[in-house]
Formats: structure tokens, sequence, C-alpha cells
């Protein structure tokens, strides 16, 4: 069933970029007077599984679920309908219309992108708003992973700031994002009572970013061990109840969450002896014997047990310049990657993947949230990759208008059909790259 829903979700999402990407190309061409023979969800090589003629154009969905298009009388695009250019051209067609006409046609579909991320993100801010809790809140620090080791943080430190970006609310995913895109001397932390300064290794950025690194961060908050809920198994047998921490596994302290389950990590199927304090007063020894697969049976109290969430609300009115300002962020980051991967400081092979990369990015369980989250960055990144200069993209044929409106000069249309070719040969062969990426990760 997680397959299954996470499919639906890539599915639904790049239909909605899709056919709103494709609309805003088709209704300039309209405004135009330019005739569109085609509009598709989907490709459609051989056969459609859905197909109606409305006036001059043909809508339809193709068997291939990935992609779109819209086929506009006297242009050329991956359709390769040579025969029709070679025919003189006639006042409906693309090429017939003002280079000025042609570049607002072409236009349209990235334009749509930018303002439906912007738009998304805003709509996200009035309706669900922010959700953080406040660095300053987890007064016993973070816990350092294996990376965050090799950066020097250390279990109980208090994170202060990251280059000059201050750490005020939790979030570890801006440290790391720091460190990646903008080469940060140094990491401040506050180890007790004594701010240090942490340099960065040269390699960190590199290290985070490796595809078997991905998801796990520097550290995490450190919370203590305290049961929420008593589900069955070995814990109902002891009597543990909800409220009750477990600050002993055989004989080793495990006050924090972490240190219990390295303490559990294991013991599968075994009797294990637990020191329990109960009422923050009592303290009680008991044992009990763990599942075939280590559990105990328990609930643990999580971030929200030790800290007080915080919400911010956004009005309409503050929520679309804070869309503005997401969009913004998000978009400067993916170029500021793009600059690493060219400078080597960060592996294209471990950053770039085919649409199972874009796949795993959606949870197992639907969240509505989630899912507007990752299609409104979809949208951007769909916006950006369209503008660049590569024939059979957007970014290609508007190179060309500019062109042809500061110098006064259209290529040809077999210089177009040439470039459209090979820019569509290009755009195959990075597909088939970053789709082998994908595979070859599969067997690390």
């Amino acid at each position: 069933m997680g397959i299954i829903s996470i499919a639906a979700q890539l599915i639904l999402s790049l239909s909605i970029l899709v056919v709103l990407h494709e609309c805003g190309h088709f209704f300039p061409a309209k405004w135009f007077k330019t005739r569109v023979e085609k509009f598709y969800l989907f490709f459609n090589p051989g056969f459609s599984l859905f197909k109606k003629q409305i006036g001059e154009t043909e809508y339809g969905i193709g068997w291939i679920p990935f992609g779109g298009y819209v086929k506009i009388s006297g242009m050329i695009d991956e359709s390769m309908d040579t025969e029709q250019m070679e025919a003189e051209p006639q006042p409906w067609e693309f090429r017939s219309k003002t280079a000025w006409q042609r570049l607002i046609i072409m236009l349209g579909g990235v334009t749509v992108n930018f303002v439906l991320g912007i738009l998304i993100f805003a709509c996200m801010m009035w309706y669900w708003g922010e959700t953080y809790y406040n660095a300053s809140d987890l007064k016993y620090g973070v816990v350092a992973s294996e990376l965050g080791r090799d950066l020097g943080i250390k279990d109980g430190d208090h994170i202060i700031s990251i280059g000059d970006v201050k750490f005020e609310r939790y979030n570890p995913s801006i440290i790391s994002q720091e460190i990646v895109l903008n080469d940060p001397e140094a990491l401040i932390v506050n180890r007790e009572g004594k701010e240090l300064a942490l340099p960065v290794p040269s390699d960190m950025a590199e290290k985070l970013t490796k595809y078997e690194n991905k998801g796990v961060g520097l550290f995490t908050a450190r919370l203590p061990q305290k049961i929420a809920e008593v589900t069955g198994g070995a814990a109902k047998e002891a009597d543990m109840k909800a409220g009750d921490q477990i600050i002993g596994v055989n004989g080793t302290n495990t006050f924090f969450l972490h240190d219990f389950r390295a303490a559990l990590k294991g013991k599968k199927d075994e009797v294990v002896n637990f020191t329990i304090l109960r009422n923050e007063i009592d303290t009680l020894n008991v044992s009990a014997k763990l599942s075939p697969e280590g559990t105990l049976g328990i609930y643990h109290v999580m971030m929200d047990g030790f800290a007080p969430e915080q919400k911010q609300k956004y009005s309409l009115g503050e929520a679309i310049p804070k869309g503005i300002d997401i969009s913004y962020g998000f978009l400067t980051g993916q170029l500021k990657a793009f600059k690493q991967m060219f400078a080597g400081k960060i592996k294209a092979t471990d950053s770039l993947g085919s649409v199972f990369s874009i796949a795993k990015m959606f949870d197992e369980a639907w969240d509505w949230e989630q899912f507007w989250r990752i299609t409104a960055m979809l949208s951007i990144l769909l916006g950006f990759f369209n503008l660049l200069p590569i024939p059979a993209l957007d970014g290609g044929y508007v190179m060309f208008l500019i062109w042809e409106v500061i110098t006064g000069k259209k290529p040809n249309d077999k210089f177009m059909e040439y470039a459209t070719m090979i820019g569509f040969f290009i755009l195959i062969g990075l597909m088939i790259f970053a789709l082998g990426l994908d595979v070859s990760k599969w067997f690390k």
C-alpha cells in the first residue's frame, strides 16, 4: 500500500504541474490566434488512453504516465513534424507570429510554474502556518550523529549559529544546508556554558550529500526517555506505565532516549533488567523479556512532550510575501547547489536522480501538507529546468527568440530542426544518465 500511495502522489503531483505548465503555452497561443493541434497529459506514442477532438484541438491522455505536451502548428518541437514546416507559412502558425508574441507563448509555461510554486507556498502558510520548536527550549541540547561527531559536535551541545545564520528555531537541516551551499567557516556551539567555534572541514559538504548519508543529518534533539503509552508485550507484563522513565538497562544509564535505544540494540528475545523512575520519586527494578524483534511494547514521549510547540499563523496578506520569500530561497538554494557541483565540492552523481528519486520525497502515508510542499518545490524546479538554454526546452526557444529580437535575424527552419533534434538527444541522454544513477544506487 505504501508503494501505491507514493505512486499515486507522484502521478497526481506531476499531472497538476504538467497540465498547468502546458496551459501556460496553450492560452497565450490561443490569445494570439495560433492553432493548437494537440493538448496531452502524458505521452502517447502509438495510441492514447483517451482522446477527444474539440474544435481544432485534440485533447487526450497518453499511456506513459509522465510529462505531457501541446503541439502548436508551425513550431518545430519533439514531434519533428518536418512535413508541415516545408509548406508555406500560414497565418495561424507559430512561425508566422511576431517575435514578441512567440516569446510570450514560450515563456508562458515557466511563468505558470514559478507563480504556481509561490501560490502553493503562500496558501500553505495561510492555511497551516508554520509549526516549530524554539532551540532554546531544548534544555538537554543535541545528540550528534557520526557525521556530527566528524564536525566536532558532542552530545549535550547547544547549537548557536552556523556562519551568519542564528539557530533560533530547531531545524537540523538548516545547518546541513548552510554547510552544503554557503561554505561557512565554523559552527558555534555552547558546551557546558562555554561558546566554542567548531571549524567546518573542507570535505563536510561532500560527506553530507553522499547518497548513503541522505536524510542522516548532523544531530537530533537530546530527549529524556519517557513512556508515552504501553501497547502490550513485555512492558505490560512488567507493569510499566505511561509516565515512567526507564533510567537503566542492565545497569547502564539510559536517562536519555538515544542511550535507551542503544542499550536495547541486539537484545532480541532476551530477558532484560530495567530500572524505572516513577512519579519522579520512586525507583523500581523489573525484568522483562523482549520480543523476537527486540521490542518492549511502548511508545516514547517525543519532542512535544518536553518543549512547547510554537505556531505562527499568517493572514492572506502576510502569506503571499512569505510564499515569495520561500520560493526565492528554494530557487537560490538550487542555483547554489549547481554552483557547488561545478566547483567539485559536491558530486553530481550523489545529487542527481530520476523520477524514482522524486518519488522517494513523498511519504507512504498520504500527508496533504507534505504533498503540496513537494508539489510547490517541483513546480519551481520544473520552471527552472525548462529555462535552461537547451534546444527542445522552453529555454532553448527563448534563447533563439531573444537573439532574433536583438539582431532582427530569424534562425531558419532547418537550423531550428537540427538544433531541436540535438537538444532532444541531450535530454534523452541526461534522463538515461539520471535513471542509471538511481538504478546503481539500489545495489549500494
